[in-house]
C-alpha cells in the first residue's frame, strides 16, 4: 500500500473505470468550486493517484513520495512555502492518513493567506458508513479513537478513516479551541452508495459508467437522512485572523 507503484496503479484504475472516474470528476468540481479567487497559489496534497490539475489551472501537485507526473514531494507537516503564499490547500482522502493533524493545521495556517481555505473530501462516519468501512475496506475505521493521530504505519497504510468525523464533528469544540486560525465553514455529508457501486480501486465496478447520473439522482432521495447514510463529506475550512501557531502552542 505504501509503494509509489501502488499509487500509480490506483491512478490507472481511477482513469479506466468509467463509474469511478465520474465520482472523482464530481469530487474535483466540488473542490474547485470551494477555492477562492485572488492572490496565492493552490496546493494539492496527495495528488499521485488523481487528476485534479485538470480542474484547477496552475495547481501545484504533490505527494509524500516521488511519483511520476507530480510536481513536488511535500510533507504536510512541514511545507516548503512562504507565510501566506497559498490561497488554498485541496485534498482527497488525505486527512485521515495524517500522523499529526493538529501540526498540519498549524502549518497550513502559516502557509495559507487570510480568507484562503483548506478544502477536502474525506470518509465520514454514519451507521451505514461504519458497516461498509469496517467490513469491506482495508484501512482502520475507529470513531472511538482517543487521539487525533492516525495509527502508526506507512504514509498510506497508517490511517483512521473516521478521523475527519472525529475532528470536525465529535471533537469540533476542541478543534475550534486548538486551531482558532480555522473557521469550519462547510461540513456536507453526501454519497451513500455511488462509491460502493463503483467498486473503488480494489473491486470491479458493479455498475456501468452510463448509470452514474441515475444513481446520483437516486441518492438525492436520501438527502434528508445523510446523517445516517453518507459515506463521504465535503469539508471547507476558512483561514481567519486567529492567533498564530506559536501562540496556540504556548496556550497548550
Amino acid at each position: 500500500m505504501d509503494s509509489p507503484q501502488t499509487t500509480l496503479l490506483r491512478r490507472r484504475i481511477i482513469r479506466e473505470k468509467p463509474f469511478l472516474r465520474r465520482i472523482y470528476e464530481e469530487w474535483y468540481r466540488m473542490l474547485a468550486a470551494a477555492v477562492p479567487s485572488g492572490r496565492g497559489e493552490v496546493l494539492e496534497l496527495g495528488s499521485g493517484a488523481g487528476f485534479l490539475a485538470e480542474f484547477i489551472p496552475g495547481l501545484i501537485t504533490s505527494d509524500v513520495f516521488e511519483v511520476p507526473g507530480v510536481s513536488a514531494v511535500v510533507d504536510a507537516h512541514r511545507m516548503p512555502f512562504e507565510d501566506g503564499a497559498l490561497r488554498a490547500i485541496v485534498m482527497t482522502n488525505v486527512v485521515h492518513h495524517l500522523q499529526d493533524p493538529q501540526r498540519f493545521f498549524a502549518e497550513a495556517a502559516r502557509c495559507v493567506r487570510d480568507g484562503g481555505v483548506v478544502t477536502m473530501i474525506e470518509p465520514w462516519n454514519t451507521p451505514w458508513a461504519r458497516l461498509v468501512y469496517t467490513t469491506l475496506h482495508p484501512e482502520p475505521f475507529d470513531p472511538s479513537a482517543k487521539t487525533w493521530r492516525a495509527p502508526s504505519g506507512g504514509p498510506l497504510s497508517g490511517a483512521n478513516g473516521a478521523l475527519p468525523w472525529v475532528l470536525f464533528c465529535r471533537d469540533r469544540p476542541l478543534f475550534e479551541r486548538r486551531c482558532p486560525q480555522w473557521r469550519i465553514d462547510t461540513v456536507s455529508p453526501f454519497m451513500p452508495f455511488a462509491y460502493l457501486l463503483s467498486g473503488g480501486v480494489s473491486m470491479r465496478s458493479f455498475m456501468p459508467g452510463w448509470t452514474y447520473r441515475l444513481w446520483r439522482c437516486m441518492e438525492d432521495i436520501f438527502r434528508p437522512w445523510m446523517s445516517s447514510w453518507a459515506m463521504f463529506a465535503l469539508i471547507v475550512l476558512v483561514r481567519t485572523g486567529g492567533p498564530g501557531p506559536a501562540e496556540v502552542r504556548d496556550r497548550g
